[in-house]
């Protein structure tokens, strides 16, 4: 409870910190997020209450929860309607949303997963993966699912959503699973989604996941699960479009925010690009993964990224390029900037060494296209290691950017830099780079990307 305490009140003086950079008009970058998702109240509202539900954490509401949702479905075209969550301990297994639905979560509500696994169906893998992400065949729907919605809302008065994960990842851990673990929320194939003011805890696997969607914003939210819970990832947009991620606090055990867009062959073969992303002013923490990853399942590809502001503390990896042999698809025209690091083991990793496939079908000759990628203006105190870049030798990832970045190393004998396969620019970055990123910058302005433009194109410095 401290723990959360702590992260609570760093999201507040986060906000407070926001409100000021929005006052005085420093950091105005060039990307905003796109389309406005202002919150509107909806005409109509019901509480779970009058469906039965218990809040004593201990009765399941599964179905008071799915009854809820389809009362609420006939005021899609009146203007849609809230399902309001009051104080309270809600325990319930899987449950889907609706169209122009506003799922509000009161101050003390709690919606808790059940622990039962049977609560939590199994379902076909994604189109673009091909089997589940840890184990081949199916998995376990998630605790809040939508699909090819329109409208959706989830927020509260910081409210919390609870998934209980601890069973799961014993279950992980003794490899007594026989389908993947869920998420805590997922969304597929829709769009104009809201995910704000509320706090997500104990994830089985993944936290938030909007795949195949667009026009999605994540705002005012703390997710958080224990450092040695295995490959929980917070907020993970996968194969969408037009995704904005601001003030947030995540704290996991894997990657905190992780772009993705498919694995090898199920991913080339789906074809939708992550891209137009915007993040800012979020703190991200993870003790074995990276706190800003891009792929390694990004076969799909991942296009114009503008992350900015951007505070790291206590991770493994600050910020995390994965990718391999057989990907395919591409990460390009990406621009980070303004990013405060402490207590990191590695700045900055790309790799093209994740040798993990769904399958042995891929494709050995799948490249991916690394280019574009330049992180700027970034302070570092007690790092490990400035950075490791290692290429595929077949397949040398360039046009990597460096622009002025000042990390202060944990001794005189640390590793600064490690690069393989790698060819960059680079300009007042200390410690010195190695010398396949020390072209002349003066070189680099048809290939080095800022942040982005308003239109949602790269433009280059």
């Amino acid at each position: 409870m401290k723990r959360l305490l702590f992260l609570q009140v760093t999201l507040l003086l986060l906000l407070a910190l926001s409100d000021d950079v929005k006052g005085n008009g420093e950091n105005d970058g060039q990307c905003k997020c796109g389309k406005d998702l202002a919150l509107k109240p909806r005409p109509h509202s019901v509480s779970i209450l009058e469906f039965g539900a218990v809040g004593d954490g201990k009765t399941l509401n599964t179905i008071a929860f799915q009854n809820a949702v389809f009362y609420l479905r006939s005021f899609a075209d009146k203007g849609g309607a809230q399902l309001y969550v009051p104080p309270g301990r809600w325990l319930t297994g899987s449950f889907n949303l609706t169209s122009h639905l506003t799922l509000f979560l009161e101050r003390n509500a709690v919606i808790l997963g059940t622990q039962d696994s049977f609560e939590w169906q199994v379902i076909d893998p994604l189109p673009s993966y091909g089997r589940g992400i840890e184990l081949p065949g199916g998995r376990h729907r998630s605790l809040i699912n939508g699909y090819k919605l329109k409208d959706v809302v989830i927020t509260g008065d910081n409210g919390t959503i609870d998934g209980q994960g601890s069973i799961w990842w014993e279950w992980y851990h003794s490899q007594s699973l026989n389908y993947s673990r869920p998420h805590l929320v997922e969304l597929e194939s829709s769009t104009d989604v809201v995910i704000s003011n509320l706090t997500f805890l104990n994830a089985p696997a993944w936290s938030i996941h909007p795949v195949y969607c667009s026009n999605v914003h994540i705002q005012n939210i703390t997710v958080y699960t224990p450092s040695n819970s295995p490959g929980t990832n917070g907020i993970v947009p996968d194969s969408s479009s037009d995704i904005c991620i601001e003030d947030c606090y995540v704290s996991v055990g894997g990657d905190a925010i992780s772009l993705k867009s498919g694995w090898d062959e199920y991913g080339i073969a789906y074809g939708k690009p992550t891209s137009n992303v915007y993040i800012s002013r979020v703190y991200l923490q993870t003790s074995f993964g990276s706190a800003l990853a891009f792929g390694s399942e990004m076969s799909g590809g991942i296009s114009n990224v503008c992350a900015e502001q951007l505070h790291i503390r206590d991770s493994f990896t600050g910020i995390e390029l994965k990718t391999a042999r057989g990907r395919g698809g591409f990460v390009k025209d990406v621009g980070v900037s303004d990013v405060e690091m402490e207590n990191i083991h590695v700045a900055l990793g790309i790799t093209g060494q994740c040798s993990d496939h769904p399958d042995d079908h891929f494709d050995p000759n799948a490249y991916p296209d690394i280019s574009g990628i330049t992180l700027k203006n970034v302070i570092g105190a007690n790092i490990s290691v400035a950075g490791e870049l290692k290429g595929i030798p077949e397949d040398p990832f360039t046009s990597i950017c460096l622009l002025n970045i000042s990390l202060s190393m944990t001794s005189e004998l640390s590793t600064s830099w490690v690069c393989s396969d790698v060819l960059g620019f680079s300009r007042s970055v200390s410690p010195e780079p190695c010398s396949d990123l020390q072209l002349p910058y003066s070189n680099s302005s048809s290939v080095c990307f800022s942040l982005l433009s308003p239109a949602g194109h790269a433009e280059a410095f």
